[in-house]
């Protein structure tokens, strides 16, 4: 059920009724088949790297942290598929969806995990710092809500430049708690900034349920405080994600107001892959009932099998192609060069590797 900060409960009760097929609002109705086609594509390719990947770290391909996105595949591909030129979108360390969804390649992305020098980071930043400038995808951050005031930036640079755009920050459910957080909604409202906070309410933050950990009923709730527009939905319907998200960022590019957009959604594995007590914290019950009733990949197939656009033959098509396109970007990645030696000094400073005239004075590396 979706609700807004200026619904009664009893209004909120009869929209949500009233949109429960939300692949009949009008964001929705007006996709083309082959735009339908198009979110289903990339909602099971999400899932099919992230398999794939963690299939790669237990190979010992990939070191590091592993935050897997599976089952939370329709927020990302349903907000990403909203994007107009002039938005931005920044995240946390849970990336790889967010990337994709911008239209990363997954060479590029399963490289920058085995830490090869054709990974979108040059292998750099493994698994938490994707990062894509050319397609306004500003990061992967692995410092917990360290992007939200970020985004608030971002956001603060298209209205100062007078351009028609907004920024979407998304952030876990364990990074409201975090100050940071608290200071950027305070100016988001205060200098009316354009920025969508987008909380992937996932309901354990690292391995703490969520009524253990922050007060309240709804975490969006908090908005109230600084006298802010929000909004619930759930993220395991990407048509019901479109129409919640698209009515936050209209208002965020129309009339330079923040949004706080909470999103239920659920991980079907660990905070990362490290997480091995994920079915201790939570059970096994629980995880299974949310992939029987809410998967993603289904919800939405369901939906397109019901309306004619999808057939089980093309479903089983796609999801042979994006199979095959994870297989072959760990090939890619297993058989991409480390980086040169001469790489280690490179992309430190921007202004180093720049030559500007804003070059910072001091030592900057030692050397032997």
């Amino acid at each position: 059920m979706t609700t807004t900060k200026k619904k009664t409960a009893a209004a909120t009760k009869k929209t949500g009724a009233k949109l429960k097929n939300f692949a009949k609002a009008p964001i929705n109705k007006s996709l083309s088949k082959d735009e339908k086609i198009d979110l289903y594509r990339m909602i099971v390719g999400i899932r099919r790297f992230e398999e794939r990947s963690l299939r790669a770290y237990n190979q010992g391909k990939i070191g590091g942290f592993l935050h897997l996105y599976i089952g939370q595949e329709a927020v990302a591909a349903g907000i990403v598929s909203l994007m107009e030129k002039d938005d931005h979108i920044i995240t946390a360390y849970r990336d790889h969806g967010h990337a994709l969804a911008v239209g990363m390649s997954m060479n590029e992305c399963m490289a920058e995990m085995y830490g090869k020098h054709t990974g979108c980071s040059k292998g750099k930043g493994g698994s938490m710092h994707f990062f894509a400038p050319d397609k306004n995808y500003w990061g992967g951050h692995g410092i917990v809500a360290g992007q939200t005031p970020l985004g608030a930036g971002l956001a603060f640079a298209l209205k100062y430049k007078g351009m028609k755009g907004c920024a979407v920050a998304f952030l876990g459910d364990g990074a409201v708690n975090q100050g940071s957080f608290m200071e950027t909604l305070n100016l988001a409202s205060l200098w009316n900034i354009p920025v969508v906070f987008v909380i992937e309410n996932n309901g354990y933050s690292m391995g703490t349920s969520l009524k253990r950990s922050s007060a309240g009923e709804n975490l969006a709730h908090r908005a109230d405080g600084f006298d802010m527009e929000w909004g619930v939905c759930n993220g395991h319907d990407v048509f019901e994600v479109r129409e919640v998200a698209n009515r936050a960022m209209i208002r965020a590019r129309e009339e330079h107001k923040p949004f706080l957009l909470e999103i239920r959604t659920y991980r079907y594995r660990g905070h990362s892959v490290a997480d091995a007590n994920h079915e201790k914290y939570r059970t096994k019950e629980e995880i299974e009932e949310y992939k029987r009733t809410k998967d993603p990949v289904n919800v939405v197939k369901q939906h397109l099998l019901s309306d004619g656009t999808l057939t089980e033959e093309l479903a089983k098509k796609i999801d042979q192609e994006k199979k095959d396109e994870a297989e072959a970007s760990a090939k890619f990645a297993d058989e991409s060069p480390l980086a040169p030696r001469s790489e280690i000094q490179t992309d430190v400073y921007w202004e180093v590797d720049n030559d500007s005239e804003g070059e910072l004075k001091g030592t900057y590396f030692f050397n032997d």
